[in-house]
């Protein structure tokens, strides 16, 4: 009897994993996507809910001093902290990177970014590699993409409804995410 018990538990123990059920990481890249997302240790990639700066990730709510430290890990020191105190959000903070990237900040915490026109050799784009100096016919062939129609504050549209930007005559000119201080 003792025999046949361990004999029931091999079996049984055998059947718990058919090495057939993929892990985690092997799902997400059955899907496409890294488990680790790639980006160049300079590079910095804006997402509708943060961004990434070389290795590291931040959604918006993530720490000031942790999302300052990456960017300028990847882009060099701040070239600029400044602090607006009548926002429409509330009071708010911007620290502006090399590359034309400003981060907002409210309480410490990062809540939108805005990447304007870029000088130089700055690696700086969405994911899709959209940013700012593209062509209009690249940026309403995007996925997602709507335009605003009753904005007061120029040429604006929407991609996936959160992420933002500004075309002027032919081209690009600005994104955002998150939390502004845009006085509409």
């Amino acid at each position: 009897m003792r025999s046949l018990v361990i004999i029931l538990s091999a079996f049984a123990l055998a059947a718990c994993d058919s090495g057939t059920v993929p892990s985690p990481s092997e799902r997400m890249n059955e899907r496409g996507e890294p488990a680790v997302p790639v980006i160049a240790d300079d590079a910095v990639e804006l997402r509708a809910e943060g961004l990434a700066a070389g290795s590291e990730a931040f959604f918006f709510s993530a720490g000031r001093s942790e999302v300052e430290g990456a960017l300028t890990a990847s882009l060099g020191e701040p070239e600029g902290r400044t602090i607006g105190e009548e926002c429409g959000a509330g009071r708010m903070e911007f620290t502006s990177f090399p590359g034309a990237l400003t981060v907002n900040f409210q309480d410490g915490f990062m809540v939108g970014w805005v990447l304007g026109e870029q000088e130089g050799g700055a690696n700086i784009a969405l994911q899709s590699g959209l940013k700012p100096g593209a062509p209009r016919s690249e940026v309403e062939s995007t996925t997602g993409f709507a335009p605003i129609t009753d904005s007061t504050l120029g040429e604006e549209f929407a991609i996936g409804g959160k992420i933002g930007g500004f075309l002027e005559e032919d081209r690009l000119t600005m994104l955002y995410a998150g939390t502004q201080c845009f006085f509409r």
